[in-house]
């Protein structure tokens, strides 16, 4: 039984599971490219919240779900170049979410428990039609 569970739970991380841009530019291409909106997920190096949003929030299978129609990139806050691209941030975690020609959607700042962002997710789609 255990095996079973186990192997749905794989099965289900495989089903949704996001792929991570590396760089800003290569995001920004691709979402020209394809005309989707961009989630910009900006992080820092010692950031607990950071991890937090990453392990729990963004690994939830309904967020990823709902990411598959953004670019998703994820920024570290110390790539000088990356940031210089970006609007100016107040702290991290930042999330962006911009329209393929950089026009930002929504941005919000700090963690957000899986509810609160899937909401989020559900304003930057009605703001962005």
């Amino acid at each position: 039984m255990n095996k079973i569970i186990l192997g749905l739970l794989l099965f289900s991380s495989t089903l949704f599971s996001l792929e991570w841009v590396k760089d800003i530019n290569t995001a920004l291409n691709i979402a020209k490219k394809e005309h989707k909106n961009i989630m910009v997920f900006v992080e820092g190096e010692n950031c607990g919240w950071c991890k937090k949003m990453k392990h729990g929030t963004l690994s939830d299978a309904s967020v990823k779900q709902r990411l598959e129609k953004f670019v998703v990139v994820k920024v570290m806050r110390e790539d000088a170049k990356a940031m210089s691209i970006l609007p100016s941030i107040d702290g991290v975690p930042t999330i962006f979410f911009m329209k393929e020609n950089k026009a930002v959607i929504e941005e919000i700042i700090g963690y957000f428990n899986i509810e609160d962002f899937l909401s989020y997710i559900n304003d930057v789609e009605k703001k962005a039609k």
